[in-house]
């Protein structure tokens, strides 16, 4: 059996689960991109399972010390609650999860948040999907804060596409910690995908010259 990491197996999943694709993608940017990842393609128990094992890993390796995960509606729900699970089966971190409403309810028990309540001085990871602008974690803060005085302590994402922002130099990981203090962690970057693609991890050779020139191109500053 392969010795791959645990970034590798994630890519190779990935591909093989058609979330990765390679070709030629208009993106809502307008840039035209030799590469797309479409989570909208993980739709099945066993790949919500495993996909919680690699969010899990990364939150494991780069020491997060959270007591609640939030999952940012919609996307970040699934990923919030399969993340818990796999903490919880394979490192024994019994964390509690909740997400937001997109209204708050204002019958039963009410408020903007499902699951564990936010509390003042409450440390929490912020599980979300791909980040390209930043415009959920945006969303989200305002929320919790609004709820609580929570510690934000990570944001931990599947893939860092390491691209500047459409009008700015620096890319929406290093604007989150800069203009909210917020760390954020990826399972895999767009470097590590062309790096497997080199190393026979996943096909796609014929790609790599588009997908290191769009690097260049797009790729962010700082």
């Amino acid at each position: 059996m392969e010795n791959l990491t645990y970034r590798e197996q994630f890519i190779r999943f990935m591909v093989e689960n058609g979330v990765l694709c390679f070709g030629e993608f208009t993106l809502k940017s307008g840039r035209k991109a030799p590469y797309f990842i479409n989570a909208g393609k993980y739709r099945t128990g066993a790949q919500i399972a495993k996909l919680g094992e690699y969010y899990a890993a990364c939150y494991a390796e780069n020491g997060v010390n959270a007591e609640t995960l939030v999952g940012p509606a919609y996307k970040g729900i699934p990923l919030a609650v399969a993340t818990s699970i796999a903490l919880a089966q394979k490192y024994g971190k019994n964390l509690n999860f909740c997400f937001d409403r997109k209204e708050a309810k204002d019958h039963g028990e009410g408020g903007l948040f499902v699951g564990k309540t936010p509390t003042d001085g409450e440390r929490v990871a912020i599980i979300e999907d791909v980040m390209t602008s930043g415009k959920a974690l945006r969303e989200i803060l305002p929320k919790l804060k609004a709820e609580a005085d929570v510690k934000v302590e990570a944001m931990i994402i599947s893939v860092d596409r390491m691209e500047r922002g459409l009008e700015s130099e620096k890319s929406a990981v290093r604007e989150a910690y800069e203009e909210f203090g917020v760390k954020v962690y990826s399972i895999a970057t767009i470097e590590d995908i062309i790096a497997a693609i080199e190393k026979g991890v996943i096909g796609g050779k014929e790609h790599l010259d588009a997908m290191r020139a769009y690097l260049d191109r797009y790729g962010a500053r700082g």
